[in-house]
């Protein structure tokens, strides 16, 4: 079985699913199209999997026509039902795993997608989770709802994990061209991911088991996510001393070796950075292991949007002597990162309300989110609308505050005609003018 499995994906005869059709699932099918294969997407969401079916992108980076001509070419289509799960040889998992209220690991939406496939799962098809986790969900949480119904992993059906690897936005790196790394608990699954992924991406890293794979993702995350925590800190003890943070960095980086700059900022956002770590100091509890490092980072970054807020004030009470209370405050950026339109985690939205709790009305401008959508922590601010730039509106709030240094937004038009603007993403370096304040 194993060897008409491996020839049927050389061949294209070979159809894979993917469960989430967001920022990570929907680039993943796009590949597999343009690599030969046919893919069938699944979406809990009826909305998207109509626009998806139209030939139309609900993610801003994602071209539309890359869309359509795969779906006018019959090669790609999504659906809502989950009952057709028993029609691809391989399932790719795709769907978010966030923090509860409590920072616990939330893996509902990956149990829930197992118990689907398991009620339609039939000998020969290959299960990947892509989705970032703690080391042992997929022999410890998958595998005994996969095994349930009488089949058995590697030998029956097929089982691994291979953790996404996507920058959205991030024109340099599409994920065709960044290595996977593919980890299995038996040969046979390990060869078969690894022939799969092998004819989707630039190349396959195999590693011994599912749980080091899970590890390896977790590792990256915590990796940026330390070193982040670590200029947040010089940037509080360097701003103390009036020395400009990232005139360091962009001189420390001239280092050939022995350093890899990272950035300061107004907090941390997206899926992975601001979750990941807490889904290892989870586990670690289980073999009371302490993650003090881990831990005391997240402690820094967390506290950044506080930092942020207190400069505002204090700039703002430097130049009109009112602070925060009654002050009209005009952030810049709503996406956790620039030129993209994802909100995930974003620290906009946890600035906007630390502001308001202060007495301010805020406002915000993104060129790429023109409406806050609904989230689950920060219902109260969807429906809110991006404002204009014009001279009259900049010049009509009493400060200006930068979260996301968005390429397509006219920095210098920015300080030419607001009053006072706090700059937490070096967007304005460049610019001398007294207006502008770090944070």
């Amino acid at each position: 079985m194993l060897d008409e499995l491996l020839a049927r994906i050389e061949g294209r005869d070979f159809t894979i699913g993917i469960i989430g059709m967001g920022y990570v699932g929907l680039p993943l099918a796009l590949t597999a199209v343009d690599r030969g294969f046919r893919v069938l997407g699944f979406d809990v969401d009826p909305d998207r999997v109509a626009q998806l079916n139209a030939g139309v992108s609900a993610i801003k980076h994602i071209p539309s026509a890359s869309i359509a001509a795969a779906v006018s070419a019959g090669s790609f289509s999504a659906t809502c039902d989950m009952n057709r799960l028993g029609e691809p040889d391989a399932i790719l998992i795709a769907v978010p795993t966030p923090l509860d209220r409590h920072q616990d690991p939330d893996l509902s939406y990956v149990v829930k997608s197992t118990e689907a496939i398991a009620r339609r799962l039939r000998a020969g098809q290959l299960v990947v989770l892509e989705s970032t986790t703690w080391p042992g969900t997929t022999t410890e949480v998958m595998k005994p709802i996969l095994e349930a119904g009488g089949l058995r992993a590697g030998k029956d059906f097929f089982l691994a994990f291979s953790p996404e690897r996507e920058d959205p936005g991030n024109p340099k790196y599409s994920n065709a061209i960044i290595p996977k790394v593919v980890g299995a608990d038996d040969p046979a699954s390990r060869a078969l991911a690894c022939r799969l992924y092998d004819n989707l991406v630039a190349g396959t890293v195999p590693v011994s088991s599912s749980a080091t794979a899970e590890a390896v993702k977790l590792t990256e995350n915590i990796f940026r996510s330390v070193n982040i925590a670590l200029v947040n800190e010089l940037k509080l003890i360097y701003d103390a001393m009036g020395i400009n943070v990232w005139e360091v960095i962009d001189a420390a980086k001239s280092k050939p070796f022995g350093y890899m700059a990272f950035y300061p900022g107004p907090g941390l956002g997206g899926h992975c950075i601001p979750i990941d770590p807490f889904y290892l100091s989870w586990k670690a509890r289980e073999f009371e292991v302490p993650t003090r490092f881990i831990e005391l980072a997240g402690l820094i970054n967390n506290a950044m949007p506080q930092h942020v807020v207190h400069r505002l004030a204090e700039a703002i009470d430097k130049q009109s002597g009112r602070g925060l209370n009654g002050a009209r405050v005009l952030i810049i950026g709503m996406a956790y990162k620039k030129n993209v339109d994802d909100m995930r985690e974003s620290p906009s939205l946890r600035l906007t309300e630390l502001i308001e709790a202060r007495g301010a009305h805020t406002d915000y401008h993104d060129p790429h989110i023109p409406v806050i959508p609904r989230t689950r922590e920060h219902a109260a601010l969807a429906g809110r609308q991006s404002v204009a730039l014009t001279p009259e509106v900049l010049a009509s709030y009493d400060a200006v505050l930068i979260a996301t240094d968005h390429d397509d937004v006219d920095w210098g038009h920015v300080v030419a005609h607001a009053r006072l603007v706090v700059d937490t993403r070096n967007a304005c370096a460049g610019i001398d003018t007294d207006k502008v304040v770090r944070a």
